[in-house]
């Protein structure tokens, strides 16, 4: 694993005062990863939807701070956080903690003042990536202070390293920074696959797969019961953990050639049967813990019963929480639109949901 290439180079410019602003993605997997070993390395590939609408925007104030060097030998990283215009002493230790990861990367954030101000164009904590779109934007920012110092940084560089920084603090961020699909995880059927980064799906893709559509059923939008750390950490000592990071492989070979020549049968069986797998390791570790809700079981059970009945191409896939992603093509999108609107938005909390899309990667604002 060459970790030396991410090492910021040493430079004597000084930027007095910046301030840079990126709108980050959330993502969904359509191979899911659980368990990890450290640091934030996955036990098996996944690849993912970059999203459209489901995003996060981060301002970054940098301020130089002449003292720096105090800063340095301490090893503490100044900067104030702010979550839709309030300040969240709650947030700061997650954020500490991903700045002390990747110090070595970047030790210029010893010599700034901070301000990060965050908002999320949906609920956080439920289940809709909002790590992986979080700490992505984090990373961006890092980045376009690092080109600032050093301008001869590429933007192909600056991504790679942007997901390498964000795998650091979460692991699913690492496919938050291009899109439309990205592969995170080493995988001998993926071309460049990296555990260190993500990497966007190398190959051409069917057309039937472009522009797919994902809406986000709103089961509950309360923070999870269980973060997705403890999940992980589960699987150490789970009993079906190696048959399962086998399949994930697996199955993420048979996905890169669905994608290729657009069997979308075979693409629905698959997402769905991952989705479920995922769940079922929750359900079958020690402790033991359900994420779904009784509503996502039946907007679950709806769905096929809509796609049996309309011979529909629509799937689901869960994250791990009770949020249903339903994904279905362009070209089914006013029919399952309307199935949405009026069968299953009464499963949702406050009858919310959030019709998105395949998107590409990160913006600079």
């Amino acid at each position: 694993m060459n970790t030396a290439q991410f090492i910021s180079k040493e430079t004597k410019r000084i930027v007095e005062k910046v301030s840079f602003t990126w709108q980050t993605p959330s993502n969904i997997a359509l191979v899911k990863y659980w368990g990890k070993s450290n640091p934030q390395m996955p036990k098996n590939a996944s690849i993912s939807f970059t999203l459209n609408n489901c995003h996060t925007i981060t301002t970054i104030d940098f301020v130089y701070k002449h003292n720096s060097a105090f800063n340095s030998e301490s090893k503490t990283v100044d900067f104030d956080l702010f979550f839709e215009g309030e300040k969240k002493e709650e947030f700061k230790p997650k954020i500490a903690e991903f700045f002390k990861r990747i110090q070595e990367y970047c030790p210029y954030i010893f010599d700034y003042k901070m301000i990060i101000n965050s908002e999320n164009s949906f609920p956080h904590s439920s289940g809709i990536a909002s790590s992986a779109s979080g700490l992505s934007a984090i990373a961006m920012c890092l980045m376009s202070l690092e080109a600032e110092l050093n301008p001869d940084l590429s933007v192909e560089n600056s991504n790679k390293k942007a997901s390498f920084l964000a795998r650091l603090g979460s692991g699913s961020a690492s496919r938050s920074v291009e899109g439309p699909l990205v592969v995170w995880g080493n995988h001998p059927e993926i071309e460049g696959s990296s555990d260190l980064f993500g990497v966007q799906f190398p190959y051409k893709v069917h057309a039937v797969f472009e522009n797919y559509q994902d809406a986000i059923l709103l089961v509950d939008k309360g923070e999870k019961q269980v973060s997705s750390t403890i999940g992980h950490n589960l699987m150490h000592e789970h009993p079906y953990a190696e048959n399962r990071f086998k399949q994930a492989n697996d199955n993420l070979g048979k996905i890169s050639e669905i994608l290729q020549n657009g069997d979308v049968k075979a693409f629905v069986n698959l997402v769905e049967s991952e989705a479920l797998t995922l769940h079922a390791m929750m359900l079958t570790s020690n402790p033991y813990f359900i994420l779904m809700k009784p509503n996502t079981l039946e907007i679950i059970n709806k769905i096929w019963e809509y796609r049996n009945e309309n011979e529909s191409n629509i799937c689901f896939t869960l994250d791990a929480g009770a949020n249903v992603h339903i994904l279905y093509p362009k070209n089914e999108k006013e029919k399952v639109n309307q199935f949405i609107e009026n069968k299953l938005s009464k499963y949702c909390q406050n009858n919310q949901y959030i019709f998105d899309s395949v998107g590409f990667g990160a913006k600079k604002m």
